[in-house]
């Protein structure tokens, strides 16, 4: 590189990103620990929890469908506080 190249921005930090380091597969196991297939189906009622779900079924849909990953990472976030707080 030469000195009047332009350089990139530092990334950001992602001190305060709860997600930050957790893979969607983490996530997700986490959830299916915590409340069964059958209640993530309950929580957020898409096909891949409710009908023949798989971990890997379930990481294909969310990672093509932003909606609904945002949805499993909510619920997520969501459960962290409650087990924090004792309610889980």
């Amino acid at each position: 590189m030469t000195p009047d190249t332009p350089h990139a921005p530092p990334p950001e930090k992602q001190a305060r990103n709860p997600l930050h380091g957790l893979t969607l597969e983490a996530i997700l196991t986490a959830l299916v620990e915590a409340y069964g297939w059958e209640g993530l189906g309950q929580q957020i009622n898409i096909r891949c929890f409710t009908s023949d779900p798989s971990i890997n079924s379930s990481l294909k849909f969310l990672r093509k469908t932003p909606w609904a990953r945002e949805k499993v990472e909510s619920l997520f976030l969501f459960m962290q506080r409650e087990q924090r707080r004792g309610r889980l």
